[in-house]
């Protein structure tokens, strides 16, 4: 079938083609992915791209209105370094548009061509080597071929070998690509869309394939990633809406952040990706811009370390919840999937986006009161997926089942994973904060030992009655705000000055362990419980959490300290979720008994 001409839907069928042959071979994509940082997600994030365009993207009666439709489906469903850049060259081939009823292979050639410099600009460091010199070259040679083809078969072909050879000088163009002997991932992907779309053209017909997953490694392009050093931790990115927004000043505002940074879209919709330390400052700064649609910070610095240096056989999942140094995450390579903040409009992702030392001083000026919410189910899927490509065994530790859904999301996306023959345990810890934190610094010593993953998860699940949280609440406002009190009940405390210690029982259910109506006698309070259960059973470790009052959470650590005779093992700002019901101001004994018979 020879095609002179491409109409609605055979521009529709060429993208649709193009995208289901990326997501065929994300796998590819991801092992060999080496820049901007070895992080092993490429593949999937031009998939995420891709499927948004199956998804999203309709048949319009014009070719303009159809080709918007691809174009806003691409930008909205944008991730990562490539897929960001993919998405720009789209938006480019949309405003590249020419005014015609159909495109001609002339007209073709002034699109792909005419959105090359949509792409560079929006890129503030463009680096050759990478998919933008392979887009580029292909659709120089679009144009050079365009004259003598005799359909869009021909065109497609011709220029696909071209865009072949492009690739493999990518190397020679990027020395991390040479010394880890691959050719740039990104821009392999976009070899692999053109030979979908091309696939297309060559019948006129599309199979919809509903099986994407079956795919094929070269491993005579698998990388050597000793040479990967991560200087910014986070790949931030943000979609945004507004009126006349100015992407080049976004660009010059929000350059010193980071690096790898793109600003892609148009004035009424913006993507934008970085790779940053800060993404609090990222995204405080894009909340005065316009409104922020999506936002994802992911932390490539964990992402490496599970594809190629995983320090142990068994990967440790857990919350934001759960209260843990940063310090102690990172040592002991734990994950940490963020539950959601929504918040002034926005939704933040808890200690990621959003961060005690930011949130705090916003609390009391909020005209709306912050709510929280479990993480996305395709986020958690996605999530231990890529785990689950590194590891045979994964134990969750979650918050308690009953204050959120967040363990059901894990539960259910692991059930995904079993039938692949995956070993994963989603552990409902009955716990929240510093006790959950505790939960799973016990874990991971555990792992570290070396222990079966059956006698860990046995040995954690005995520890749940053994482990207790106590809060010191300095005003009930905060948790009548959120929600947690009623109005009623919030006020008759306000007049008794009510300053009640909260527990959890054996549940994870909140209840009132002890009432005190002075901030001295809610202390004493919890040093008399913790007194108590320490001569039933010993406590052996214990740590200190606060809603920023450190100044209190060191007088509890000076009598915890006096009584037990060991410090405990870390002191740190409470979640900001947590925070919100408790309130700024609170603080939280949390303590363990490890009885010998549990070891």
């Amino acid at each position: 079938m020879s095609i002179q001409y491409l109409d609605s839907e055979k521009l529709y069928y060429s993208f649709l083609s193009g995208a289901q042959e990326v997501i065929r071979n994300k796998r590819i994509l991801n092992e060999i992915n080496v820049f901007p940082v070895s992080d092993g997600d490429t593949g999937s994030n031009l998939a995420h791209t891709m499927h948004s365009i199956l998804q999203e993207a309709q048949i319009k009666p014009t070719v303009k209105d159809t080709m918007n439709s691809i174009a806003d489906a691409a930008l909205t469903g944008a991730r990562g370094n490539s897929g960001i850049i993919m998405a720009q060259y789209i938006n480019g081939i949309f405003m590249s548009l020419p005014k015609e009823e159909s495109i001609t292979m002339s007209g073709f050639s002034e699109m792909v061509n005419g959105a090359v410099p949509h792409a560079y600009h929006a890129i503030a460091n463009p680096v050759e080597g990478t998919i933008i010199t392979v887009i580029k070259d292909w659709a120089s040679a679009i144009h050079r071929y365009k004259d003598h083809a005799k359909d869009f078969h021909e065109l497609l072909s011709s220029s696909v070998n071209d865009a072949m050879t492009s690739l493999k000088h990518t190397p020679e163009k990027l020395k991390v690509l040479e010394d880890a002997k691959v050719v740039d991932s990104g821009a392999k992907g976009f070899v692999y869309f053109l030979e979908g779309f091309a696939s297309f053209l060559s019948t006129g017909l599309f199979k919809s394939d509903q099986n994407l997953s079956k795919e094929t490694i070269d491993f005579t392009e698998y990388p050597g990633h000793d040479h990967d050093e991560i200087h910014e931790r986070y790949c931030t990115e943000a979609l945004i809406s507004g009126e006349n927004l100015d992407l080049d000043a976004l660009r010059a505002e929000l350059s010193s952040l980071g690096d790898s940074l793109i600003v892609a879209g148009n004035p009424n919709k913006v993507k934008i990706h970085i790779h940053t330390n800060s993404p609090v400052d990222f995204f405080q700064k894009l909340k005065t811009k316009g409104t922020i649609l999506q936002q994802k910070a992911d932390d490539m610095i964990r992402q490496n370390e599970a594809a190629y240096k995983r320090k142990y056989p068994i990967a440790l999942v857990t919350d934001s919840i759960a209260d843990l140094p940063l310090s102690y995450l990172d040592e002991e390579q734990v994950h940490m999937v963020p539950l959601n903040l929504l918040f002034e409009g926005t939704t933040y992702l808890d200690k990621v986006t959003m961060t005690p030392d930011v949130f705090y001083p916003l609390l009391d000026k909020a005209s709306e009161y912050p709510k929280s919410a479990q993480p996305n189910p395709k986020t958690v899927e996605s999530f231990l997926g890529s785990i689950a490509a590194h590891y045979d065994e994964i134990l969750v530790i979650t918050v308690a089942k009953v204050q959120s859904g967040t363990h059901n999301v894990f539960e259910k996306a692991a059930e995904k994973l079993r039938t692949e023959g995956k070993k994963i345990h989603v552990l409902d810890s009955k716990q929240n904060s510093a006790a959950e934190g505790l939960l799973v610094m016990k874990a991971s010593e555990l792992i570290q030992e070396g222990k079966p993953f059956e006698k860990i998860v046995e040995t954690i699940e005995a520890l749940r009655d053994q482990t207790k949280i106590l809060v010191s609440v300095n005003t009930l406002k905060y948790m009548v705000r959120s929600g947690r009190l009623s109005k009623v009940t919030g006020f008759a405390g306000k007049i008794m000055n009510l300053k009640p210690v909260v527990s959890l029982d054996s549940e994870g259910k909140g209840s009132i362990a002890a009432k005190a109506f002075s901030e001295k006698a809610n202390t004493q309070k919890i040093i008399d419980i913790m007194k108590k259960d320490h001569e039933e059973s010993a406590i052996t470790r214990y740590s200190i959490v606060h809603a920023n009052d450190e100044k209190r959470a060191l007088a509890m650590k000076a009598k915890c300290q006096e009584y037990l005779g060991f410090e405990p093992l870390y002191i740190m700002n409470i979640s900001t979720i947590v925070g919100m019901s408790a309130g700024v101001g609170s603080v939280a004994l949390s303590y363990m008994r490890e009885k010998g018979d549990l070891l």
